[in-house]
């Protein structure tokens, strides 16, 4: 099991977009583990058999989407909606990654990163927002520690991921009335296999853990639990809030540790 504590899910109707690897996956596992229905949407099928391999088959959707086209995001609620008649919680995950400085940085690299990382948010949220009002639920977006400071060497990413905060924390006043939560989880650097590389770096990992109180880098694990919790009842006075899963990252400074 992935989290501790069990949580109440049975019966519910979970969408889980990016859930092909990483944090996406664990998360969708997560919610399996403890009785969900799940959506999983990623681009490609293959990935989406691993997520969901071992759960019963009446519990799971699968759908490759492009998230960043708002047409395949309308059509992927849709059929959540067709397949299990009702939607309870959006986990919007997926997300993409291209580093640079502004002197060089590429334009279709910002156009696909902010398609991917906020245009998708917007899409989805749009579309599952009705559904949500009817069972009362709710929107967790997966941002990043990025999107509260800056880092050397992505801005543009660092921009994205501030702009879906500033969006969840609207959406919560703008739903709140209608009974729907909406919520950040932000995690710092997390090992993942499309991170490993820079974790076998030695200096890289040296130089992470000086950053981080508790020494490590999250595991997508970390992630799902912060997730199963704030998407459910026991956080239902939680909305607008960007939580981070840090490690402690976030509370320092950023002055060097004393010799």
């Amino acid at each position: 099991m992935i989290t501790w504590a069990s949580f109440p899910y049975d019966g519910t109707v979970v969408v889980v977009t990016g859930a092909g690897s990483g944090i996406g996956q664990a998360i969708a596992r997560a919610f399996l583990e403890n009785g969900a229905s799940i959506c999983v949407v990623g681009r490609h099928e293959p990935p989406l058999q691993e997520t969901v391999q071992g759960f019963p088959e009446e519990r799971v959707l699968m759908r490759t989407a492009d998230v960043s086209d708002r047409t395949e995001v309308d059509d992927m609620i849709s059929a959540v909606v067709d397949r299990f008649g009702r939607l309870d919680v959006v986990v919007n995950n997926a997300g993409v990654f291209e580093g640079g400085e502004i002197d060089d940085y590429d334009d279709a690299a910002w156009q696909r990163m902010h398609g991917i990382n906020v245009d998708a948010l917007l899409f989805v949220a749009r579309a599952a927002m009705p559904w949500l009002q009817r069972s009362r639920g709710n929107i967790v977006a997966i941002s990043s520690v990025s999107g509260m400071r800056g880092d050397w060497g992505q801005f543009a990413y660092n921009a994205t991921k501030g702009a879906v905060n500033a969006m969840v924390q609207s959406l919560a006043l703008d739903a709140g009335p209608h009974g729907v939560r909406a919520n950040v989880i932000a995690p710092a650097f997390t090992a993942t296999r499309l991170t490993r590389d820079r974790l076998d770096d030695p200096g890289f990992a040296a130089a992470l853990a000086d950053r981080v109180a508790l020494g490590r880098a999250a595991t997508p694990e970390d992630v799902a639990r912060a997730v199963l919790f704030v998407a459910g009842p026991d956080a239902g006075y939680i909305t607008g809030a960007v939580i981070p899963v840090d490690g402690g990252t976030t509370a320092s400074t950023g002055q060097p540790r004393p010799v």
